[in-house]
């Protein structure tokens, strides 16, 4: 029998989201600023019930169509508050442009369902499913700046390469199914272990798998989306986008190359670290040239990108015995898991600041960052640990999820992939640098008035704290990722 309460926190996400669109239709004007607090406030009582109610819960429904385990639920509680820090740092954008503000939250929420569902899943199928529901929720908000062309530009080129992204996805999930008779997780990896070696219709559909997931997390050379998307979405959308969908792919990306693919490394390790190598080459090298702050950010991400699928593919490694060794495999997840979460906390505090500054001036380009300092001492203060931190200096969170992260490819014998990496932060410091430089020595372009609201400010502070708190003591976290890690390589994976 399946036991449907371990999805109490994805039923309870889907009943609130219904309950905002509900109540948008019926609130006056004046009050349904207040739907925004009504979906935080919802979110919180949601992660703490999660957290409570499926700690060390393991359980399977549908014969492992969705796994409930440690892993699952650090992402689904990780999601919970992203979505927490999406809706606050879209409150003044939707106060000031959206009539009817519960479309937007209710969306938002749909798809952190979809996200929760990614993290769960445990087969090709499922997965698939819950990442349409999510792509689909984004498309609208990407596009949901109607009467701006660049955000209708945006949302086209959107929709048609995660539409050309999801055809490969199928066919590669067509591939495996028609080879191996099962889409599971499980009966994959069982299938490539009892096999003398992956065979040419295997391979063709794991490399369709790849693309597939590569656009989804804008990876070279899938990534030609990213920045005109990122620079067309209104910019609380961009940094949900950012954070939300990449966070999300990433989990299930983890968990599938752990538990399907992992007796097939020697195949797919080589893919992964040539995209590697040119996703953060490429993405730090072209953003140096950008002017703009939201395609800047776009070619940062992208850059990041290539520092997690090099940790994928250093989750195993071929011994001197030509056998798969998993010794490296907890540094290698808690390296991946630890990062995200640092880019997460970081790049969501500069699409904020970017967000602050633009619903102050209606500008978005890096020149416009000047004099910031001056005139808002907690914004400038706010960028510039961010920066530093996507940049991996100490003291920050971006520093010691870098050292975790590349420590473990390095471990892997990797160690000339990881000196790339280190290589390609050095870039990304030249570009932060150009920005910080604008906030704290460049004279302000004008004179100007950045009114921030208080809730804005807030939860600057709170990302502002996370950055250093997790940058000096991230033990409590790292106990808590390592917790996420032993429930992913639970069991042996390979024979």
């Amino acid at each position: 029998m399946n036991d449907f309460t371990l999805l109490v926190p994805e039923f309870a996400v889907v009943g609130l989201a219904f309950g905002v669109l509900t109540a948008d239709l019926f609130l006056h004007d004046r009050t349904k600023h207040f739907l925004a607090y009504v979906s935080v406030a919802g979110l919180g009582i949601i992660a703490a019930f999660s957290l409570i109610f499926l700690w060390n819960q393991d359980g399977s429904l549908y014969k492992g169509l969705l796994v409930i385990d440690g892993y699952s639920l650090f992402f689904k509680a990780f999601f919970l508050i992203i979505g927490v820090f999406a809706i606050l740092g879209s409150v003044e954008y939707v106060r000031r442009n959206l009539d009817h503000p519960g479309e937007y939250y209710g969306i938002m929420l749909f798809t952190i369902v979809g996200m929760m569902l990614m993290a769960a899943s445990g087969e090709l199928l499922s997965a698939y499913i819950s990442l349409e529901l999510l792509s689909f929720g984004l498309y609208v908000l990407v596009a949901y700046n109607r009467y701006n062309p660049k955000s209708n530009e945006a949302g086209t080129k959107y929709i048609l390469l995660g539409a050309f992204s999801s055809a490969l996805l199928l066919y590669g999930i067509s591939q495996i199914y028609g080879l191996t008779g099962t889409t599971r997780f499980d009966d994959i990896n069982l299938a490539l272990s009892t096999s003398s070696g992956i065979s040419p219709g295997l391979l063709v559909g794991l490399v369709f798998i790849i693309a597939g997931m590569g656009f989804k997390v804008a990876a070279v050379p899938f990534h030609m989306w990213a920045p005109d998307v990122y620079e067309g979405a209104p910019t609380p959308v961009t940094a949900y986008l950012s954070v939300g969908s990449k966070t999300a792919a990433f989990a299930l990306i983890l968990r599938f190359f752990s538990e399907a693919l992992l007796p097939a490394v020697e195949d797919w390790q080589i893919i992964l670290i040539i995209i590697a190598t040119l996703t953060m080459t490429l993405g730090n090298l072209v953003a140096l040239a950008q002017s703009n702050i939201k395609r800047l950010l776009a070619y940062s991400s992208i850059g990041h990108v290539g520092y997690l699928i090099m940790g994928i593919a250093a989750i195993a490694s071929i011994n001197s015995s030509n056998e798969i060794s998993t010794a490296y495999s907890h540094l290698a997840a808690n390296g991946i898991i630890l990062h995200l979460v640092a880019y997460a906390i970081a790049t969501m505090a500069v699409f904020i600041v970017a967000s602050a500054l633009f619903n102050a001036t209606g500008k978005e380009e890096i020149t416009d960052f000047a004099g910031l300092a001056r005139h808002s001492p907690l914004l400038a203060l706010t960028m510039t640990a961010s920066m530093f931190s996507l940049a991996g200096l100490p003291v920050f969170a971006g520093f010691t999820s870098k050292f975790y992260l590349f420590n473990a490819v390095a471990s892997q014998r990797l160690l000339w992939l990881a000196g790339l990496a280190i290589l390609t932060s050095l870039v990304s410091l030249y570009y932060y640098l150009r920005v910080i430089r604008q906030i704290y020595i460049e004279p302000p372009i004008e004179d100007r008035v950045i009114k921030v609201p208080r809730i804005t400010l807030g939860v600057l502070s709170v990302l502002l704290a996370s950055l250093i708190i997790v940058g000096i003591y991230p033990s409590p976290l790292m106990e808590t990722v390592q917790h996420a890690s032993n429930a992913l390589f639970s069991s042996e994976s390979v024979p």
